[in-house]
């Protein structure tokens, strides 16, 4: 069964963030002979928080943050318009998954047709971006390029569905206004409700950790919000490259992020390495030096094993041979009797 994962749309857009950049990101899924999923789902995220949900099942728009219910302050039928936008665009990617399917040559299986639509603010240039793309069954299918209101279509199915579409004039005119107003200033207020939330800064817990001691040292950092971080190792004050794998920040059940980055064991004196976490929002690096005493690690010692069991076969041998002489001994003693 097709995983259903936003890998490709979300790669699309990953790029470097301040502190001041926030983003609001509707993930639709519309999917066929699919077991135990509904037909149809919206997931709604502002700055990598889950607010709102809407699926077939339930057919309602519900929030999924506290402060998300303070939105009907602004707009009293909030909830019911996005259960009527939701059940409209319910009805679209049926739509367009049977259109897919036609384009394809396709009939029954599992298909999924997945958009995702949202748009990022900086609160501190005011800068605004949308974006807007299809994928189908795990591939870009056609995107919206915001700035120039024209559409992308990187497989050949997709270009009669982009000569439409750069056509319609009545769609282009409304997807301006969308990007660069409506969606926009509701972010601005969806900041504005979860302020205690999103703008929050947790300082990570950061560890040395080894698997044995002939493999790279990992740097890990965890518990630290929000993702905007980076992570690297140093030599002699001087960023490196060589010898360096840096992973990705990922997500914790707590809502929290960790993120790690691996070091070849250096030949040379390991005082002049250290590694550095910086999180955005927060003026002092947190560095921490290579130590071989500050490293932890679950390798044991093969030989550190081997000698208890030695010794412990050493003692049961001899208590073997202790009982053995004993039996002989008090054989002896009857013998006598």
């Amino acid at each position: 069964m097709k995983t259903l994962v936003f890998v490709s749309l979300v790669g699309l857009f990953l790029h470097d963030t301040t502190a001041e950049m926030h983003s609001v990101k509707y993930f639709y899924t519309a999917s066929s002979e699919v077991t135990n999923f509904p037909e149809f789902v919206i997931v709604g995220m502002v700055d990598d928080f889950q607010t709102d949900y809407y699926d077939s099942n339930t057919k309602r728009a519900e929030p999924k943050q506290d402060w998300m219910k303070k939105v009907t302050e602004d707009k009293a039928d909030y909830w019911e318009r996005q259960t009527e936008r939701a059940v409209v665009n319910q009805q679209r990617l049926k739509v367009r998954l049977d259109t897919f399917k036609r384009r394809f040559n396709q009939t029954g299986g599992v298909h999924i047709v997945q958009r995702m639509v949202g748009c990022e603010w900086d609160d501190e240039t005011g800068d605004v971006n949308g974006y807007f793309q299809d994928g189908y069954d795990g591939e870009d299918f056609i995107a919206l390029d915001t700035k120039t209101m024209t559409y992308i279509a990187p497989q050949q199915q997709a270009v009669v569905t982009k000569q439409k579409w750069d056509k319609d004039k009545a769609l282009l005119e409304y997807n301006k206004n969308y990007f660069n107003n409506e969606c926009p200033d509701w972010l601005k207020k969806y900041v504005n409700y979860g302020r205690s939330s999103l703008m929050r800064t947790d300082l990570p817990t950061v560890s040395l950790l080894q698997k044995t001691p002939s493999s790279r040292v990992t740097c890990h950092a965890t518990g630290f919000y929000p993702n905007r971080a980076m992570m690297f190792w140093r030599k002699d004050g001087e960023e490196l490259h060589e010898d360096v794998d840096n992973g990705e920040i990922l997500p914790n059940h707590d809502g929290s992020f960790q993120i790690s980055a691996d070091l070849q064991l250096p030949s040379d004196d390991w005082g002049k390495y250290d590694c550095v976490f910086q999180l955005s929002g927060v003026k002092e690096d947190i560095v921490t030096k290579l130590d071989k005493r500050e490293i932890k690690t679950n390798y044991v010692n093969p030989m550190n094993t081997v000698i208890p069991i030695i010794a412990i076969i050493a003692a049961l041998v001899l208590l073997s041979l202790a009982v053995i002489g004993y039996k002989k001994y008090r054989g002896r003693r009857r013998g006598l009797v």
